[in-house]
């Protein structure tokens, strides 16, 4: 990673529009992984980090930073990539990054969505107060405390909690320097870009009403409050965000469930995806295998995006992820299926799906000659040719 550069991660197509995401203080990009592989689907995304934490430098910035550094740090970055105009979203700290962008550089920023954040975070003294503790303490203490701060009672991400206490604290003081200048409260108004606030309920950071200004202030801007989310709600409440942030991005209205009039409070679920929708990358992953996910994804075009989408959240989001049946039940029967229509290509991925799902080669054989007997001897002949195949290459595989 050069070392004048935000350490950061880029997902999916790069013929995709564009997707930044930006984290909250004492996280690193590790914030969005329940996210970020889904909204890849249909966006180039680019998650980073900031100063002195995860993988960026802490000399990026120094004491008395402030939030247009941040913001002068993530134009940097997206230079780098070649990126001019792009959409964003970050939570608490990344999400005042945004305002600052939106509001400082609206020819580069398409659409904002602003997460469990706020034009002022409730005043300097605070943060200078931390950022002094910090230099002298370090941050053992403040990451005991980070579960009560940043989840509901019960929850919590051991790996965003390691996140925390492994950071830098000379860049985590450094950016509590930059909360401390921070405030935006008479310029919302001027903000131009369309402003989507998401509000975890439950968030005693920086709770509903502090989105609800900024929905209120923004022209035009709308408000998502999430039950049962604190103040990492990407982390907590993984499918409720992806639903409210894919409604905004694709600038099409939110689910009613989700999403409310301009700058209005919303009392019902927050949600706004259909059961299993936010685990169908996941769950693709794990049947297909990453290197099959990862050559798809290259692939992808801005012609095939919406086809790519549609199969992550309808077959993977949906109806893999029923439990009605078993993933073993699910791939003998798309075995059988695959041999009936005689494909044979989808047929040879499926037959390493079902290695990885648990199948042995003489049950994925049974089911070959199941098939031979409804479909076809010539149809299951072909198949146990490119089941061979594919055993085979195993194989191999485990020999060398």
């Amino acid at each position: 990673m050069t070392e004048n550069l935000l350490n950061h991660r880029a997902e999916g197509p790069t013929s995709a529009p564009p997707l930044l995401l930006g984290p909250s203080l004492g996280t690193s990009y590790a914030l969005w992984d329940q996210v970020a592989p889904e909204l890849s689907i249909s966006h180039r995304v680019v998650r980073w980090d900031l100063p002195g934490h995860g993988g960026s430098a802490a000399g990026l910035i120094g004491s008395g930073a402030t939030v247009a550094d941040l913001a002068g740090l993530v134009l940097t970055l997206a230079d780098s990539l070649g990126i001019g105009r792009f959409a964003y979203a970050g939570v608490s700290l990344g999400g005042a990054v945004g305002l600052h962008l939106a509001l400082h550089h609206p020819e580069r920023v398409s659409s904002l969505a602003v997460v469990c954040s706020s034009a002022d975070f409730n005043g300097a003294e605070p943060w200078r107060e931390r950022a002094r503790l910090v230099r002298a303490e370090g941050l053992a203490g403040l990451a005991e405390s980070a579960d009560s701060r940043w989840f509901t009672p019960g929850f919590t991400v051991p790996e965003l909690v390691r996140d925390h206490r492994d950071a830098d604290p000379a860049g985590y003081a450094a950016c509590c320097d930059a909360l401390a200048a921070f405030d935006l409260t008479d310029r919302l108004g001027d903000i131009t870009v369309p402003v989507l606030a998401i509000a975890g309920r439950e968030d005693p950071a920086t709770p509903p009403a502090h989105l609800r200004r900024i929905a209120d202030g923004v022209p035009g801007a709308a408000l998502v409050e999430i039950p049962g989310a604190s103040h990492l709600a990407p982390a907590e409440r993984p499918e409720a965000v992806l639903a409210a942030l894919r409604a905004h991005f694709a600038g099409a209205p939110a689910d009613p469930e989700s999403r409310t009039r301009p700058g209005a409070a919303q009392s019902g679920t927050g949600s706004g995806m259909r059961s299993g929708t936010g685990s169908g990358m996941r769950v693709r992953r794990e049947v297909l295998g990453d290197a099959h996910v990862d050559r798809a994804q290259s692939r992808q075009t801005a012609f095939t995006a919406r086809f790519q989408d549609f199969i992550s959240r309808y077959a993977w989001g949906e109806i893999w992820t029923d439990p009605t049946l078993t993933r073993r039940e699910r791939s003998m029967i798309t075995m059988t299926a695959l041999v009936a229509h005689g494909h044979h290509d989808e047929l040879a991925m499926h037959v390493r799906a079902a290695r990885r799902n648990g199948l042995t080669p003489e049950e994925i054989g049974a089911v070959l000659l199941q098939s031979a007997v409804y479909c076809g001897v010539p149809a299951a002949n072909s198949a146990f040719a490119a089941a061979q195949r594919v055993l085979a290459e195993e194989e191999n595989d485990v020999g060398a």
